[in-house]
């Protein structure tokens, strides 16, 4: 599936010092700094289009998109890659609900989605992969899986034995009661009758009456969450097998700690004997008004409506990148009216004939970027040189602070 057009990066002038990253790891739950790479491998879960792209999307790729970007400034590639879980019982349901075909509702939503990547200005990844167009791949490593005696059927379904994985909870550091819980809320069937254990996950759920199936060696369905993305990152990532790690970076929300991410990695781990992400990062979940943002409360804001609405994309990067990217944000208009300011300033700011020093800005930006991503120091800085330029100092060259603003953060004016 093609990914939204590219879009061009200004590089960095070398005299600019570029740190290495640190990210906090989820896993190890603390800040490490990533070791210095030529290539990096980062996979970030992707959308189930069955709704248009809203805030706790654009916060999740926004995130994602800073770090791309700042590894690209320390002049290593980034091998990104990003799925689409285009077959689903969410998508199923919503499709039913609106008598639509299922497959029009995800092409729709899929494109409303590119729109939007496209106007946040965010850089595309370099294979784009809906599960229906892997499907193959995805049969492939349910088959290894089963070769590896790490599941088991219940009726026609595959699940697997999630405890084959001696790792299974490191990731996510919850206790078992917790993992019920959430497990049951995310999409599993702790209760089943039949599986040997409550968190065994489905790998391949066959085909049920109305529903759409693909044909596979153990029958027609389709596949269960959490092997999708080990089959897609695992093939587009080619990992390099003298590593401890398949991949550099595993990326989402922090809904996606359990059971996404925690059951991707252990399956991967018994299909390979290597761990799956040398960091694990998530992103903080978005509230509205003082509630939970999300599709059953109907309170979600979407992007594409804000930016109908004449709201600049720059506006909405800036509100984003005011909190840490990892805690939660409470969204209220009063944020974007906020932000929509400080980019008409930076605007004018950006005009002026004669700037204060830039230097120590740009290399203010890089430092606080180096630093897992802290955004609000990097703004701080950015809004203390407004202040300064309004003062009448000079000596700085607007046009390059500028393109470091487009290539670190994404700005764009």
């Amino acid at each position: 599936m093609h990914a939204w057009p590219d879009i061009y990066l200004p590089q960095l002038p070398s005299r600019f010092a570029v740190p290495s990253l640190s990210l906090f790891n989820t896993a190890s739950q603390k800040v490490e700094t990533l070791p210095e790479k030529k290539r990096y491998r980062m996979y970030v879960c992707g959308i189930t289009p069955y709704d248009a792209t809203h805030l706790g999307h654009a916060a999740t790729y926004l995130t994602f998109d800073l770090i791309n970007r700042y590894l690209r400034a320390t002049g290593a590639t980034v091998d990104f890659v990003q799925n689409i879980t285009d077959i689903d019982d969410p998508l199923l349901e919503r499709a039913k609900r609106d008598n639509i075909d299922w497959k029009d509702l995800a092409r729709s939503q899929i494109d409303l989605f590119k729109g939007d990547m496209t106007d946040l200005h965010v850089i595309p990844p370099k294979d784009y992969i809906g599960v229906v167009e892997a499907m193959q791949l995805v049969v492939d490593a349910v088959e290894k899986l089963r070769s590896t005696g790490t599941t088991y059927e219940v009726g026609s379904d595959i699940y697997y034995r999630v405890h084959s994985d001696d790792e299974f909870g490191n990731r996510s550091h919850y206790s078992q009661e917790k993992m019920l819980t959430i497990f049951a809320e995310r999409g599993g069937d702790p209760d089943k009758v039949g599986k040997e254990e409550p968190l065994d996950a489905l790998v391949w759920l066959s085909q049920r009456d109305g529903e759409p199936g693909w044909p596979s060696p153990f029958g027609p369905g389709r596949p269960g969450w959490h092997i999708e993305c080990c089959a897609i990152a695992l093939h587009y990532l080619q990992p390099d097998l003298d590593d401890d790690f398949a991949i550099d970076i595993q990326g989402g929300g922090s809904d996606l700690i359990f059971p996404h991410h925690e059951m991707s990695a252990a399956q991967t781990r018994s299909m390979t004997n290597q761990r799956f992400a040398r960091t694990y990062v998530h992103t903080g979940m978005i509230g509205l008004n003082g509630e939970k943002m999300s599709k059953s409360l109907g309170n979600l804001v979407f992007v594409s409506k804000l930016i109908a609405s004449g709201v600049s994309p720059a506006a909405i990067r800036w509100a984003l990148m005011q909190h840490p990217f990892a805690d939660d944000l409470m969204w209220t208009d009063h944020l974007l009216e906020a932000a929509s300011i400080e980019i008409e300033r930076l605007q004018l700011n950006l005009a002026r004939m004669e700037v204060a020093p830039t230097d120590l800005v740009i290399q203010e930006i890089v430092d606080a970027l180096s630093s897992n991503i802290d955004t609000p120091r990097a703004l701080k800085a950015i809004t203390r040189w407004m202040q300064e330029t309004e003062s009448g100092k000079t000596g700085g060259v607007a046009g390059e602070l500028g393109r470091a603003l487009d290539t670190l953060l994404g700005i764009t004016l």
